[in-house]
């Protein structure tokens, strides 16, 4: 058995290096970071690292050697300076939740003045700004080192109030007026480092603090928060060597920032701790704010998969304005499958899901949305339907699935005005099962609809909408036949199903099912 102990919901650093816990080394990176500049952000999803990684920092500059015994940081490559201690201003919005302007600029207030306690100095400035100001220019004079500050979740008091866009906008203009201060005073400061989940590129919050380099979408830093893959097959091998590598990682890895894929370690770590394949990390929090956005701006949800996007969407975050994209991106329920840059275009990037725990669990929360009832007690037996190849029993599934939805649902739910809610509904129901589920399917003579793979079958549908792109009266089916769809899987030893679906905008259901 491992002598080590899986460091779940610990971000201590001094907590992980003396209590006996894996601890994977991302000083190299915090080196370079430190080496080649001043001023930074990061960008990373909820419980991914972030608080970790904002410590280390502090026992770094704080002049803590022994914590590093082993480290890249204590090797005679690095010749990081240990007899230097520069001050550590610390901020960190995860432990408390203003709700209000006000309450906000109190916690501020009592920040500066815990720091003034410590440094035994008052500043005399009634403004928060100005009192910052001074309390880091007195820190420095005493002490004769330059200050490094550390901002975790720095977004957090926005993210809490986003339902409320006048309240949002209050608390970024007072955030932004309270870090605004930091960059006229670049001789008293050694390091800045700030993490958050969004950023708000257009909305000023950083008009102030305009020099500082954002490293959310640099690759040489993909992997400074979360496992890579060699991390998870040696640092854990105790665990890891337990179970099938393959589902491990289509479940959890799979996050990518231009970089290495990684895993959350908020969820391999449970997964280790159980041994039992769940949601972890997206149970963690409910999407509502972002079911309640998505459906305001509707997107059907197989689009998602495979979204081609630019930097644009990815990093701007507009409290008064939510981009759906955007808050599905940076909250991590979308990542970076590819991408590429050019003197023409710039950046653009193709956006998927990043495993199958966010694939399932978000497809199953867009087709209750979309349905407005709880599927959850029907998926077992959706699953065994598709398992066995049971051709009638998916149709009367499914059949039923459609009699089922309210008619007072399609009048207030606007994805139902879409040619494709349908099909929608069909693809994020079958998504939320776990099964490889591929959306507009390539083969060299079109795209599938909609392909499913179980262990034994692969199901091919095709959709049609009564009265909507019909040449003459053809059943779907027939365009598969014609377009020898079922051929890019000739190879495969799997049993082929062809489904040919037609659905009727009156009935408001599946008006012809044809299998061939």
């Amino acid at each position: 058995m491992s002598h080590l102990k899986l460091p779940i919901g610990i971000q201590s650093f001094t907590e992980i290096r003396t209590g006996g816990y894996v601890y994977i080394d991302k000083t190299p990176l915090i080196h370079s970071l430190v080496q080649s500049g001043k001023y930074y952000f990061l960008s990373r999803p909820r419980r991914f690292g972030k608080s970790l990684l904002i410590d280390t920092f502090d026992a770094a500059f704080s002049q803590k050697p022994d914590l590093f015994s082993g480290l890249f940081l204590d090797s005679p490559d690095s010749k990081w300076d240990w007899n230097k201690r520069n001050p550590v201003l610390r901020i960190d919005w995860s432990l408390s939740s203003p709700r209000t302007p006000a309450e906000l600029k109190t916690q501020i207030h009592e920040l500066i003045s815990a720091w003034a306690r410590t440094w035994n100095f008052e500043p005399f400035e009634t403004s928060f700004g100005g009192r910052f100001s001074s309390l880091i220019r007195d820190i420095h004079t005493k002490t004769g080192e330059q200050i490094v500050i550390l901002v975790d979740e720095y977004d957090k008091p926005i993210l809490d109030t986003l339902e409320d866009p006048v309240r949002a906008a209050d608390m970024r203009d007072i955030l932004r007026d309270f870090y605004g201060v930091i960059k006229p005073l670049d001789s008293h400061i050694r390091f800045v480092f700030i993490t958050g989940v969004s950023k708000f590129i257009k909305t000023g919050i950083f008009s102030g603090l305009n020099n500082l380099r954002d490293i959310t979408l640099d690759f040489r830093y993909s992997t400074i928060c979360g496992y890579t893959e060699e991390d998870i097959r040696t640092s854990f091998a105790f665990w890891y060597d337990q179970y099938d590598p393959d589902l491990i990682r289509d479940w959890y890895n799979g996050y990518s920032w231009t970089g290495k894929s990684v895993y959350n370690p908020f969820d391999i770590l449970l997964f280790f701790d159980s041994g039992i394949f769940r949601p972890y990390w997206f149970e963690t929090g409910t999407p509502s704010f972002l079911l309640k956005n998505w459906l305001n701006e509707p997107r059907l949800p197989a689009e998602y998969d495979g979204m081609i996007s630019g930097d644009e969407i990815l990093l701007s975050f507009n409290p008064e304005k939510i981009t759906v994209e955007t808050l599905l991106f940076q909250t991590g329920y979308l990542t970076i499958r590819s991408w590429s840059s050019d003197g023409i275009r710039g950046f653009r990037c193709t956006l998927g899901y990043p495993n199958k725990e966010v694939r399932t669990s978000l497809n199953l929360l867009f087709s209750e949305a979309l349905s407005g009832y709880s599927l959850s007690d029907n998926r077992d037996i959706l699953f065994s339907i598709l398992e066995l190849g049971d051709e009638e029993g998916l149709h009367a599934h499914f059949q039923s699935f459609f009699a089922s939805i309210p008619h007072d649902w399609y009048r207030r739910n606007p994805l139902a005005r879409f040619e494709g809610y349908w099909a929608s509904l069909m693809y994020s129901y079958l998504a939320s099962l776990g099964f490889e589920v591929i959306p507009e399917d390539t083969t060299n003579k079109g795209w599938i609809d909609l392909t499913v793979k179980t262990p034994s079958y692969i199901w091919i549908f095709e959709f049609k909408v009564k009265g909507i792109g019909q040449k003459g009266k053809k059943d779907p089916l027939d365009q598969i036949d014609e377009r020898g769809y079922a051929e890019k899987y000739l190879s495969d030893p799997r049993q082929k199903i062809m489904v040919g679906i037609l659905f009727g905008l009156e009935t408001r259901n599946i008006e012809s099912w044809t299998v061939g």
